[in-house]
Order: C-alpha cells, then structure tokens, then sequence
C-alpha cells in the first residue's frame, strides 16, 4: 500500500512554521527516499527528494537545515523535529561534534541523551516490581538538537532517518 508523504511532512511543517515566526533561526524541512542500488559491485545509496508516495518498509531521511539570520552568533540554539507518525526512527545524521542530539519518546516532554532509560512496571512472584529499562530508537518519538554556536549567516543540516510503517 503507498502512503502519502504530504501528510507525513505537514506535522513538520505546521511546528517550524510556528518556530520560526518570532525567531531569526530560518529553518528549512527537507524529506528524499533512500534508495540503494550497485555501481560497479558496490552497494550506493541516493536520496530520491520530495518523493510523492512511498511503501511501507521504505527509507525517508528527514532533515532541516537550520540558518542563523540574526546577523550575529546565536548561542544554544535548540532546533527540534518530531518523528513524522506512520513512521520509526531509525538513526541521526552525523553532526557536527558542537551540536548535541537528544531524544523523547514521550512525545517531545521530556528529552535526554541517548540511550534512554524508561521505568516499567512488571510482575515478578506475583507481585508489581518497577525496573528501569532501555528505551529502543524505534520508541523515539522527537528529536532534539542543541547547537552550542551558530555564526551569523551559518547554516547546518540536521536530520534523521526513518522507516515507513
């Protein structure tokens, strides 16, 4: 079954939209299908941008490029992403070493960096015992990106990938 994607970006959409009306942080979404094919005995990948539908099992990178407009360093800048639903995290983009990513998995609460810890309640000889577990990065349902300094003028691309349900 193809799955639309307009809908998977219009969340993403109406959130910047509203980050970015009171903000010099000019912030731009992006979405490409991840496609892997061979050249030359080697598997390669290539993002197909602004696919028009998808099927399940596939591969979206979601991304945001962020741009400080302010016209001088912006410092702590926290730029955040929900995962788009209908979809599953599946890892970041590599970043740069001053940007420092978080995750939520209760839908953007709270945030802490990877791995998450969750309490859970189970029964163990019959009686309720809470652990704390790891939270698995298919739980993740935001993600969080604090830049320590972004000079004016700069930009940075931030995203993540994930898989369609």
């Amino acid at each position: 079954m193809k799955r639309s994607t307009p809908t998977l970006l219009l969340a993403l959409l109406v959130g910047t939209a509203l980050a970015q009306a009171s903000s010099p942080l000019k912030l731009v979404l992006s979405q490409a299908l991840v496609q892997t094919t061979t050249q030359d005995g080697k598997t390669v990948e290539k993002l197909a941008p602004d696919p028009k539908s998808v099927l399940p099992g596939a591969v979206l990178e979601q991304a945001v490029t962020a741009t400080n407009t302010l016209g001088k360093v912006m410092a702590n800048v926290t730029v955040n992403l929900p995962v788009p639903v209908g979809t599953v995290y599946l890892n970041s983009l590599k970043s740069a070493e001053t940007v420092q990513t978080l995750f939520s998995f209760d839908k953007g609460k709270t945030f802490a960096a990877a791995p998450l810890k969750k309490t859970i309640t189970v029964t163990e000889n019959g009686k309720a015992v809470q652990k704390e577990v790891e939270v698995k990065p298919a739980e993740y349902t935001n993600v969080r990106w604090v830049l320590g300094e972004l000079a004016a003028g700069d930009s940075l691309k931030l995203g993540f990938r994930v898989k369609v349900n």
